[in-house]
């Protein structure tokens, strides 16, 4: 009976950064349901993005301050600025580009697009050399193979359709769809263009957390700092964007203020959280990689809950997502054993001991 208890623990405790990212997915698959209720109601997008952080900030503070108080380097000039800008790619300049481009595009392209952060991550880690490419192993031919698949089971979900699947029951729920039925091919193009380039910030930021992480280790500081200087710059932004419409900041006791509460603290508290300490752990590929989780999610609850269409070319699309994510995850694991194995030898060279790994 113990040796089963101990066999679970190793288990748990290999596969954590697995199952925090995966119940992270899960949490994002319910931020997008609220926000477009929230959204079809009235809410401005640059007030949830401000509010939603500001939440967050106060939430993250008491335990920022308390439980990383002897681990928490000394704030400089220069790590400040590395939060600034890290809260411009993360927060401010990315959220609000996301948003904005439900009014231009469809929720499932927004959807399909955001996978696209893994193969980006991957390409600019690899670019910088944060991301180790070796293409004379298999883990390393793995690596670029589950990129290359994962990317190309997102252009199917997003370029092919297919026929319709048939619905078996009532929805439960409906929610009206956030953009209108028609819009014209340049509103398209500028709404495809602001999601191309949310992307491409969103993967400096992942890329730029593991950077800052290392001379920065404490990743409740880091989230709350985030949150409130991206705050203050979503909220400048915002004065700007709704200047003609002073009464966007006001939301009363409804769908506006449960979105924000739970956007604040459970999405940019507890999941950014969780995001550094993967990315401390695992590196930022490793993260992104579990993003095309929260497309498969939204479309089953889309389907079965809310009776939203689901496309065969979705499904056919999301296996092959699956595909690509196992690949990469085992190329991962591939560098995190060579990592044991000279961390290992290095340990023994020094220690002047016969070792055998």
């Amino acid at each position: 009976m113990e040796q089963k208890i101990f066999c679970c623990l190793l288990v748990y405790k290999k596969f954590k950064p697995h199952l925090v990212m995966v119940f992270g997915q899960l949490g994002y698959t319910l931020l997008y349901f609220i926000t477009e209720a929230s959204f079809n109601h009235g809410m401005s997008p640059y007030v949830y993005v401000t509010y939603r952080h500001v939440v967050a900030g106060f939430v993250m503070l008491p335990f920022a301050y308390f439980l990383e108080k002897n681990v928490r380097p000394k704030l400089t000039f220069s790590l400040f600025m590395e939060f600034f800008v890290l809260a411009v790619l993360g927060v401010s300049l990315t959220l609000n580009m996301y948003f904005v481009s439900f009014k231009y595009t469809s929720p499932t392209f927004i959807a399909s697009m955001v996978n696209c952060i893994a193969s980006l991550t991957f390409i600019i880690a690899v670019a910088l050399r944060f991301e180790v490419l070796d293409l004379k192993n298999p883990h390393g031919i793995s690596k670029v193979l589950g990129t290359l698949i994962s990317l190309a089971g997102v252009m199917t979900m997003t370029l092919y359709k297919g026929p319709v699947m048939s619905n078996f029951w009532r929805p439960l729920f409906t929610i009206q769809p956030t953009i209108a039925s028609s819009v014209n091919e340049k509103s398209q193009f500028k709404g495809s263009l602001l999601i191309v380039l949310c992307c491409v910030t969103w993967s400096l930021c992942f890329i730029m957390q593991a950077s800052t992480l290392k001379r920065y280790p404490a990743q409740l500081s880091l989230t709350t700092w985030m949150c409130f200087i991206g705050a203050a710059q979503s909220a400048i932004f915002t004065v700007i964007a709704e200047h003609n419409n002073p009464s966007a900041w006001i939301i009363g006791l409804n769908i506006d203020l449960w979105s924000t509460i739970y956007g604040g603290i459970v999405v940019s508290g507890l999941l950014t959280y969780t995001q550094l300490w993967c990315t401390e752990k695992k590196g930022p590929v490793f993260v992104t990689m579990f993003n095309p989780l929260s497309t498969i999610f939204v479309a089953i609850l889309a389907y079965s809950v809310l009776g939203e269409k689901l496309y065969l070319g979705s499904m056919i699309g999301a296996l092959i997502v699956i595909m690509g994510l196992y690949l990469l995850l085992w190329g991962k694991e591939g560098d995190r054993e060579v990592d044991f194995k000279t961390k290992g030898k290095l340990q023994c060279y020094s220690e002047d001991q016969e070792c055998k790994i």
